[in-house]
């Protein structure tokens, strides 16, 4: 691990311990692993490993949480279908200015955005802040294979879209996973692991899985469970405005984690989400 990803490992860990409103797993939720997912890339249930919903309960106070309402009121603000043009209302445009409202006074916020100044990769100045962070991810852009802006790094990594109406991209929040499968809209088809990532477990805060929405199939993914949106929005950002590469390494609590983050034109978030690769566990 270079001194670089120490560094951010350290800050990572301020976010973690500072993420007040993350949730407890078998206390605020309890999710079911059920079977591993096969390795079909078919939209076909043959590759079923999952009879019931992947979460068995969730304490639904937790959503009456400031940061939690104005996040959930983003949710149906999208069409999925890459290649369709966003329409944004001004109404739209002032909910995701609540949420950056929201979730800038939060401590875990608070302190991603005093490293970043410290850094010289944020303006001190609050509304300046709050102007990046709008540009990084709510400013729309044309994904690969369209001409019109039709995606956004908001969107992509806690909406989800779909491409050609077979596959989901994207799609790494788990309060959106919740809310879509309540709905009927998520059919969870098992969880996923690799030889060199750990055995997932239903009290770990990361896991991989496979499930279909949309009559789209989303063949791995990968997503924190349990955490609050302004931990997600402080972590991605820092990722973002840090780091040049692709991938990088931090450890904070019991998890050695990769966090994958491309960029789109360094302007935008592309795509970000967690990989697991290590779990220390608790003695």
């Amino acid at each position: 691990m270079t001194e670089s990803d120490k560094e951010l490992s350290a800050m990572v860990q301020e976010l973690w311990d500072k993420d007040v409103n993350r949730l407890t797993p078998g206390k605020d939720y309890s999710i079911s692993l059920q079977g591993k997912a096969g390795d079909s890339m078919g939209i076909d249930d043959s590759t079923e490993r999952a009879g019931s919903p992947l979460f068995v309960f969730v304490d639904e106070n937790i959503f009456k949480k400031e940061t939690f309402l104005a996040f959930i009121s983003l949710l149906d603000n999208y069409v999925s279908d890459t290649g369709e043009p966003e329409i944004v209302t001004p109404e739209e445009v002032a909910e995701n200015h609540k949420f950056l409202d929201c979730i800038i006074k939060t401590s875990t916020m608070k302190t991603a955005h005093k490293y970043l100044v410290k850094k010289n990769l944020s303006p001190e100045n609050e509304k300046e802040f709050k102007e990046q962070l709008y540009r990084i991810w709510f400013e729309l852009y044309a994904r690969r294979g369209s001409s019109r802006p039709d995606s956004s790094g908001f969107e992509h990594v806690f909406v989800g879209e779909t491409r050609g109406g077979r596959y989901v991209i994207g799609f790494h929040n788990w309060i959106q996973l919740y809310l879509q499968e309540k709905l009927g809209h998520i059919d969870y088809k098992g969880y996923s692991v690799s030889a060199n990532s750990p055995q997932p477990d239903a009290n770990k805060h990361i896991l991989a899985l496979q499930f279909s929405w949309k009559d789209g199939i989303k063949p791995k993914g990968s997503i924190f469970i349990g955490v609050s949106p302004e931990f997600e929005f402080a972590l991605y950002t820092l990722c973002f405005l840090t780091s040049p590469n692709e991938r990088v390494k931090v450890q904070f609590s019991f998890y050695e984690v990769e966090i994958v983050c491309h960029h789109h034109n360094q302007k935008h978030i592309g795509t970000t989400y967690p990989v697991l690769m290590r779990y220390h566990k608790p003695q």
